[in-house]
């Protein structure tokens, strides 16, 4: 069997060679909560070292972290004092090349989660930015007067809720953060910014880094004139809706372009070519000759229900605004929202495994957040035990009920920690399915999304590189085709359907107790997913 890497064009691709990224399964870890090696109840850099056979015996390709630098933590590491280094909490720069070499035995590659928009208050430059008016690093980040008021220089409004500008005692101007106070902006427009993230960028590839996923990466330029924002309109996404306006003059602005082609030069220069995933919120792909982004991990699924109609619509837009040297990438749950079985199934298992199969099986690549091979849900965190201070501002539902520790095994800790510090893990264990428990079940859905990461590759001709289509089914059931002989469908409904037309075996089905494929049509079960082999 041919493949792209053999040089030959397939599918939809213009490119003669696709990166490796786009044939893989991602899978991200929230670093404190998936292993905890020195039973402090955190979760460590040598702890995901120590369950990389979990990895390797599911198939993944490639690991990425959210961020291990360190940080104050206001916003989950998500506000950086320095991004040459490790938290001591995850451990050292040493145990993160040991980690990269254990993976990389394994046939795995590490990706790290990389936070340009901006630094932590914290880091030093910001530290310089604030108490020396005149110095070289105040340009490193978005200083301005004030209104004629005395209010902040625009309407602009952080997305934790308040305005986008804080005053500071040090020259009397404001200062710009997107999101928490704790999280100034970077100004990228600044040419010394560009080349501090490029020393940073080659850094981290030298010591083994397969790539970045760039955190806001949309956002990275602002309006230069800082006019104000105009107000939000009916029919524009949730975020600016609940903002009560437009975020235009801070996102998605055109001169970002040339600094991620800029980026993507760089990532090209290290041999074997290393990785730049986006957090985007539209097309940073460049082109063949200009290249940017590798893939963007948009969340797609973020805003929609568990419904045919809307995931049919999510697909069709993801796919028209991504070109053909590029692909989509398909993430079920993630760090910032409600995982799949809970935000789509309320619990119910067998909307998760009917969610992987559609994961798996669509053009593009799937992305597999800690846990969601086991159909966990989301843990109730007390108020006293909460983590996420960032979301206390706005008053949104805090993020850790999907961050909780991954649950190994049975009995005190879980597998987790020490049984000793069961009860004073960084968040609650919570109850619930565990790893060791669902290897011993074959049916189980870890054990599906092992065959479904299998299936992939055994019939890569068609599921990784093959063409994608649209089929017509009965209301609440996703059909559609991939490559020439192998079609899909995912009966959104709880009620059992029939998918008319169909012949052929069973490859593939999310219900353990599926026996036989299609004869003539397709008998699904209310959330079910099945994948058939069309007869000739």
């Amino acid at each position: 069997m041919s493949s792209p890497r053999d040089g030959v064009p397939c599918g939809r691709y213009e490119w003669r060679v696709r990166p490796w990224i786009h044939d893989a399964v991602l899978y991200q870890v929230y670093p404190r909560s998936f292993c905890d090696a020195d039973g402090d109840g955190i979760g460590d850099l040598a702890g995901i070292a120590a369950r990389l056979d979990h990895l390797a015996w599911l198939g993944v390709d490639a690991l990425w972290m959210s961020p291990i630098f360190p940080s104050p933590l206001a916003d989950g590491g998500y506000d950086a004092s320095d991004y040459l280094s490790v938290h001591p909490e995850l451990g050292t720069v040493e145990d993160l090349a040991a980690l990269v070499d254990t993976a990389g035995r394994r046939g795995m590659r590490v990706l790290l989660d990389l936070v340009p928009n901006h630094t932590s208050v914290a880091h030093r430059w910001f530290q310089r930015s604030r108490s020396e008016v005149d110095g070289p690093y105040r340009r490193y980040y978005t200083w301005a007067p004030g209104a004629a008021d005395g209010g902040p220089p625009n309407n602009w409004r952080s997305r934790f809720g308040g305005p986008a500008w804080t005053r500071d005692g040090h020259g009397g101007e404001w200062y710009l953060h997107s999101f928490l106070a704790q999280q100034p902006d970077l100004d990228w427009r600044h040419e010394p910014v560009r080349r501090e993230f490029e020393a940073i960028t080659r850094h981290w590839f030298e010591i083994g880094i397969a790539g970045f996923r760039l955190d806001v990466c949309y956002g990275l330029v602002r309006d230069p004139l800082l006019r104000d924002n105009p107000p939000a309109r009916p029919g524009d996404p949730p975020e600016w809706v609940r903002l009560g306006q437009r975020l235009t003059g801070n996102l998605n602005q055109p001169d970002a372009h040339p600094i991620l082609a800029r980026w993507r030069r760089l990532a090209d220069g290290f041999e074997p070519p290393r990785m730049l995933l986006g957090e985007v919120a539209g097309p940073y792909f460049g082109t063949p000759e200009a290249p940017e982004l590798h893939l963007a991990l948009g969340f797609p699924f973020r805003s929609i229900a568990f419904d045919a109609d809307e995931i049919r619509a999510t697909i069709e837009r993801v796919e028209a605004q991504t070109p053909s040297h590029a692909q989509p990438a398909w993430e079920l749950s993630n760090h910032d929202e409600a995982r799949v079985c809970t935000r789509w199934g309320a619990g119910d298992v067998r909307v998760a495994r009917a969610a992987l199969v559609l994961q798996m099986t669509l053009h593009g690549t799937p992305c597999l957040y800690y846990g969601d091979e086991l159909g966990m849900t989301d843990v109730t965190v007390p108020a006293e035990r909460a983590r996420d201070r960032a979301r206390l501002h706005d008053r949104r539902p805090p993020r850790d009920p999907a961050r909780t520790p991954m649950r190994w095994s049975g009995g005190p800790g879980r597998g987790f920690t020490r049984p000793a510090m069961a009860g004073a893990t960084w968040l609650p264990l919570g109850d619930g399915t565990d790893v060791a428990a669902q290897r011993a079940d074959p049916r189980s859905t870890l054990h599906l999304t092992r065959a479904l990461i299998a299936l992939r590759r055994r019939r890569a001709e068609e599921l990784v590189w093959g063409p994608q289509e649209l089929l017509d089914g009965p209301e609440g059931v996703l059909c559609y085709r991939r490559g020439r002989a192998t079609l899909i469908a995912v009966n959104t409904t709880p009620e059992p359907a029939a998918v008319q037309g169909w012949r052929g075996p069973l490859v593939i089905g999310s219900d353990p107790d599926r026996r036989g494929g299609a004869d003539g049509a397709l008998l699904l079960r209310g959330h079910e997913a099945a994948v058939i082999a069309a007869a000739e």
